[in-house]
């Protein structure tokens, strides 16, 4: 695959360049509409990513010259997919689908509303960041990064994205099954977390709100590399699927999108991390580890620890309501619960959660 000419040194760019496609050779189409990235030389290249790639891959050199470690998420705080495979795939051989097309259903929903990501309003880092952030992955978000991704997860125009996918990977791979009609219902009385209380009320509303919602975009990414190992394993399988191989292929079509997002959101925190943050008229200064850290550990004690076990309850309900015979779903339920991996979580008060950083 020919490379767009990037400098090595280059850390620059415009939001047109980190538009910039490849020279695909054929489209992707699935599920009848046509999808971000194509084909080159019969392999996947993802969208938007010719000098996007490069660029993140510069900016992340950056953080390592000047010593900057990067933060990370431990992989023992990484939850296992729930259902894990072999619990789906007996699921599926009973007849039961509907918690299977609910999940995947709501995973398609969520992509799509990862386009919001462009509505971030930014602080103002001149007077909230002591230090210069020129040629960094921060001075870009809005212009040009925060823009890719949303164009990634929902689709663009007439170009489907993630959301699209997942629908089609779900269409394949269950041989277009009935949509549970309470999806919606469930998705939006399901995320409820109340009020969010302000960590460092001496920034602005918005840099903290930048920072949070960065943090939790990353810890979802990089959980989501376990939801797609599951996805391409269950529709992979050519026992339950109806058309294994395609709906295998679509899921990495969509786990080879979403690297340059945990790319860039790593390098973007890692450098923020870096520098000092100030409140909007001076008076306040802290510095960026001590904020970023803080919110980073929050956000992934509360996904490692109570999303998981909400979960684990809403589907046992699910599995339930989907059977209507009272002693064969005693019977599943049963066989369902021998199939679990047995993962312990982490404490919410797991000290280890501090060790967040690595070398760049």
């Amino acid at each position: 695959m020919a490379e767009t000419a990037v400098e090595s040194d280059q850390l620059v760019f415009s939001f047109d360049e980190l538009m910039t496609e490849d020279a695909y050779e054929e489209p992707l189409i699935t599920g009848g509409v046509r999808c971000h990235g194509g084909y080159i030389g019969g392999k996947y290249v993802s969208p938007r990513g010719a000098v996007r790639r490069r660029a993140i891959a510069n900016w992340h050199r950056r953080l390592a010259a000047d010593g900057l470690p990067v933060v990370v998420v431990p992989d023992k705080y990484v939850p296992p997919s729930y259902p894990n495979y072999p619990q789906a795939k007996f699921l599926l051989t009973e007849g039961v689908v509907d918690p299977l097309t609910r999940a995947l259903t709501i995973i398609s929903i969520v992509e799509g509303f990862g386009a919001r990501i462009r509505e971030v309003q930014l602080p103002d880092f001149d007077r909230e960041i002591k230090e210069s952030i020129d040629g960094t992955s921060l001075a870009h978000l809005g212009s040009g990064l925060f823009e890719a991704h949303a164009r990634d997860e929902a689709g663009h125009r007439d170009q489907g994205g993630h959301k699209q996918m997942w629908e089609a990977a779900r269409d394949v791979g269950l041989d277009k099954p009935d949509i549970p009609n309470d999806v919606l219902l469930r998705l939006m009385t399901g995320g409820s977390r109340g009020e969010r209380k302000r960590a460092f009320p001496e920034l602005s509303e918005r840099m903290e709100g930048m920072i949070t919602m960065m943090a939790n975009v990353l810890i979802i990414e990089t959980f989501a590399d376990n939801t797609f190992t599951w996805a391409k394993q269950l529709l992979g399988d050519p026992e339950v699927s109806a058309d294994a191989e395609r709906a295998a292929h679509i899921v990495d079509c969509i786990a080879r999108d979403e690297v340059p997002h945990v790319d860039y959101l790593t390098v973007a925190l890692s450098e923020l991390r870096g520098h000092t943050l100030c409140s909007p008229d001076g008076t306040f200064a802290i510095p960026g580890s001590e904020v970023i850290d803080t919110i980073f550990r929050g956000q992934l004690r509360g996904m490692a620890t109570q999303r998981p076990r909400e979960n684990r309850e809403r589907l046992r309900t699910e599995i339930r309501q989907a059977i209507a015979d009272e002693s064969r779903a005693t019977r599943i339920a049963r066989t369902f619960e021998d199939l679990d991996a047995g993962w312990e979580f982490p404490h919410a008060d797991d000290e280890e959660l501090d060790i967040l950083l690595s070398p760049a």
